[in-house]
């Protein structure tokens, strides 16, 4: 009779858990369905410059895309444009992603949809299509690449931020290497397997050299195709915004992850880059041995004390790079407690905060993202500010006891 009532009792007491664990990820689950739906807006930018937007859709007539998979594809790409903007404007302030461009793209699907902010709820800091301003007669062009599979509006606070200090900032997707491209027209292009950089980095090293090489060679041709264009747009314009605004001349280019990769390539290649960034990227390309002549700056994750093979010879790479680099423009910065994922709006900012929460619990984040970001905006914009705005001689003091997170390395 005893062993009854035991039974009996161990049957209630896994009953009993089985009912907690079922509330418990039913209030998770509807925790992660509001704050999916939650107004969210991105940080205001430091600059004192207000912040328009423009989007055009450029197709490249003399050259193929190597990458598409029909061939004879013309290279197109979707170019985001963000710039200093007249203040005062009755203009009305842009959706984070286009409306018509997020019902082409469709809702997000499977369980990832709950760790994401519904776009139409956030709110960006840009204007849509407002006058240039006119306090500076022209403005120093940046380049911005995105993560390997990330669209570039994803790093909009980035962009926003480097804008309200007197910039033109320019990013584009790429269709068939950016993730997922939603033209304003509606069409929509998805990346192809074999143009991942990261099932590249994934292979045998002789076909991982070969592929991200081949990679390599697109993305840094994107940006060629994007600063003849932009030297077209400031000749002559249909609507006359940016004509004579752009000073390309002064030439910046930076990017994360595989994008950072990129900028460092195409210093290499390109003599109008006039100084650039590698935000957290694994170099690759004959850059890694030949070096940079132009100011550059590695600003680094957390790595903590990263110590197997690959990670050795990632920063190997850097090394070899840095050591060539001009000694009054070079820069190898860490942000103690940044995680690789957090530095676009995605990952700092609209993924649940249960879920951040519960990854700082684990050690994998140990920064708050909008604290990142913001660390982040603070060495990109002094960066450039140095080395595309001043005549710097000296190499720059970055460091800030407004953000104690910044490890300059050397």
């Amino acid at each position: 009779m005893s062993k009854m009532r035991l039974a009996r009792r161990i049957f209630k007491g896994f009953a009993v858990l089985a009912m907690l664990a079922i509330l418990g990820v039913g209030a998770l689950l509807v925790s992660l369905w509001l704050e999916r739906r939650a107004e969210l807006t991105l940080p205001t930018p430091t600059g004192s410059f207000a912040v328009g937007r423009a989007i055009y859709d450029w197709t490249d007539d003399a050259k193929l895309d190597v990458l598409a998979p029909v061939p004879g594809t013309k290279r197109e790409l979707l170019v985001w444009i963000w710039y200093p903007s007249a203040a005062g404007q009755s203009v009305a302030m842009d959706d984070y992603v286009p409306a018509q461009m997020r019902v082409a793209a469709g809702p997000a699907s499977g369980p990832w949809r709950l760790l994401t902010r519904d776009a139409s709820k956030v709110h960006s800091h840009s204007t849509r299509d407002s006058d240039v301003s006119p306090q500076q007669r022209s403005y120093p062009v940046v380049i911005m690449r995105a993560g390997a599979s990330a669209g570039v509006v994803g790093y909009s606070a980035l962009a926003e931020d480097l804008a309200s200090h007197g910039y033109v900032v320019v990013g584009f997707d790429a269709p068939y290497r950016t993730g997922l491209v939603v033209f304003p027209d509606g069409r929509v292009m998805r990346r192809t397997p074999e143009n991942n950089p990261e099932l590249c980095a994934g292979q045998e090293q002789a076909q991982q050299a070969g592929c991200m090489n081949k990679l390599l060679a697109a993305w840094t041709a994107d940006i060629a195709f994007v600063l003849d264009r932009l030297q077209r747009l400031n000749s002559s314009e249909a609507s006359g915004k940016f004509t004579g605004r752009l000073d390309l001349t002064r030439v910046g280019v930076f990017g994360h992850s595989f994008g950072g990769a990129t900028a460092a390539q195409f210093c290499h290649d390109d003599s109008r880059c006039k100084a650039g960034i590698d935000v957290d990227g694994q170099p690759f390309g004959s850059v890694i041995q030949a070096g940079l002549h132009q100011p550059f700056m590695f600003l680094l994750s957390d790595h903590g004390d990263s110590s197997d093979a690959v990670s050795r010879q990632i920063l190997a790479n850097i090394q070899s790079i840095y050591d060539r680099l001009p000694p009054d423009g070079r820069l190898r910065i860490a942000i103690r407690g940044a995680n690789h994922f957090t530095f676009s709006d995605d990952g700092a900012l609209l993924k649940s905060r249960v879920v951040r929460r519960t990854l700082r619990m684990l050690g994998m984040l140990g920064i708050d993202g909008r604290r990142q970001l913001a660390v982040t905006a603070y060495c990109v914009h002094s960066f450039f500010d140095a080395y595309l705005k001043g005549a710097s001689v000296s190499r720059l003091k970055i460091s800030s006891p407004l953000y104690p997170e910044i490890q300059v390395l050397e």
